[in-house]
């Protein structure tokens, strides 16, 4: 067994909210470049978010709904 084995990353859409990200993954901008993230890392599906590909919580000024 491979000890340097990567864990794979999980997501997970929460309710009426963000995606959830866990595990070993890489967030990078279009031009390639790391974003810094923290595991978890909550990403924007409302598409309100100020701050994105980060979750601020605009979800529930804008209604989203599963």
């Amino acid at each position: 067994m491979d000890e340097k084995k990567k864990k794979t990353a999980e997501f997970k859409v929460l309710k009426n909210g963000p995606l959830q990200v866990n595990g070993e993954f890489v967030i990078k901008s279009m031009g390639g470049k790391v974003i810094e993230s923290r595991n978890p890392a909550f990403l924007c599906r409302c598409g309100g978010s100020k701050n994105k590909p980060f979750c601020d919580g605009s979800h529930r000024k804008v209604g989203l709904r599963d």
